[in-house]
């Protein structure tokens, strides 16, 4: 029964795609405009936009949950083009600084050291940082003090990326640089130096488990 139902909702979205094609296209001034405020403007304006949009296509008998599940799923879209809107100064910034960071690879794990020739994981970040004139404390729980929140599905490349580790208990006690990351599904890769020396590791498995959040220092 489950997938009949999956299937029929599955038909009204293939059916809906292309009348909602347009509103999307008609919505397109507004999401330029929306890069200079804040995600919650951006969510207003969005969904007035859409609202006003299908009070319009009075003749359209649509299924109106399908129309709001499309909508949401928009509008989620471009709040996150929003928050991770970047200048291209910052860009190249951002580009230098993982560069900087993946030259240590397979560089030593240190307890204390803060680099260049070993690293424990919040020198490592605090060291990667300082080469482009961000200064960040050399402690991984004060370190997720620094900067502004990112919501895991709002990640960038460069954001700081925390865990906990097998003595920190449910505090902070790991730390990494965000090398990939999709806002899709909350998957990224990060840059850390871990027990095992320098390295790049996917968020899951080990990592997933003690996954406590993000911040970002390069907020421009």
């Amino acid at each position: 029964m489950e997938n009949f139902k999956r299937q029929v909702y599955n038909l009204k979205i293939m059916k809906f795609k292309n009348i909602f094609a347009s509103l999307l296209i008609a919505s397109c001034a507004l999401s330029l405009n929306a890069q200079t405020t804040n995600s919650k403007s951006a969510r207003s304006a969005h969904q007035r936009a859409h609202q006003e949009q299908l009070a319009n296509i009075k003749s359209s008998k649509m299924d109106r949950s399908v129309i709001n599940d499309l909508i949401k799923e928009d509008v989620s879209k471009r709040e996150s083009e929003v928050v991770n809107a970047i200048s291209k100064k910052n860009q190249n910034l951002i580009a230098d600084l993982l560069s900087e960071a993946n030259k240590h690879i397979g560089k030593p794990y240190r307890h204390g050291m803060k680099g260049p020739s070993a690293f424990d994981c919040s020198g490592f970040t605090s060291y990667v940082y300082k080469q482009f004139g961000y200064t960040i404390s050399p402690a991984s729980r004060i370190q997720y003090t620094d900067g502004v929140a990112v919501d895991r599905k709002s990640l960038r490349k460069g954001d700081l990326v925390f865990f906990t580790s097998r003595s920190s208990g449910k505090n902070v006690g790991h730390v990494g640089i965000v090398v990939k990351a999709d806002n899709a599904t909350g998957d990224f890769e990060f840059i850390h130096a871990s027990i095992t020396g320098v390295r790049i590791n996917k968020c899951e498995g080990y990592y997933q488990n003690r996954y406590v959040g993000a911040r970002r220092v390069i907020t421009d």
